[in-house]
């Protein structure tokens, strides 16, 4: 039991399920700023645009059941803007890591010894000499 319990705790304390912790609560908070854009924003100028529709009211009756189309249309825009999001976000972080990376491989050049230096400089007189 012990030994279960030691590795939970390692398990919580790395740092990947905590960045993952961080990132759904963030992503949530995300999701509810992006529902209220499109609910109270966005939807409500497409309505306008589409000649006075309100989309939440937007029904279809088959019998004793109503399906509700509309909602699933802000639903719809609601992932599409989330989505192009993310999107954006991790094109941003790619372009980041790439600059690190060509830095990372301009400081790692090897720099030649002096020997090697040297060496080289004789060869290139040598070979004028000829």
């Amino acid at each position: 039991m012990k030994k279960m319990a030691k590795e939970f705790k390692e398990f919580i304390s790395k740092g990947n399920v905590i960045d993952l912790a961080v990132g759904v609560v963030i992503g949530s908070a995300f999701g509810a700023i992006v529902t209220s854009l499109v609910n109270d924003i966005i939807m409500p100028l497409v309505g306008i645009i589409l000649g006075g529709i309100d989309f939440t009211a937007l029904t279809l009756n088959v019998k004793d059941a109503t399906i509700c189309y509309g909602l699933f249309i802000q639903q719809v825009v609601n992932f599409l803007i989330i989505a192009f999001c993310i999107f954006l976000v991790i094109k941003f972080i790619n372009r980041l890591n790439r600059k690190k990376t060509k830095e990372e491989a301009k400081e790692e050049a090897p720099k030649k010894s002096e020997d090697v230096i040297l060496l080289e400089e004789i060869r290139d007189l040598l070979k004028k000499r000829k």
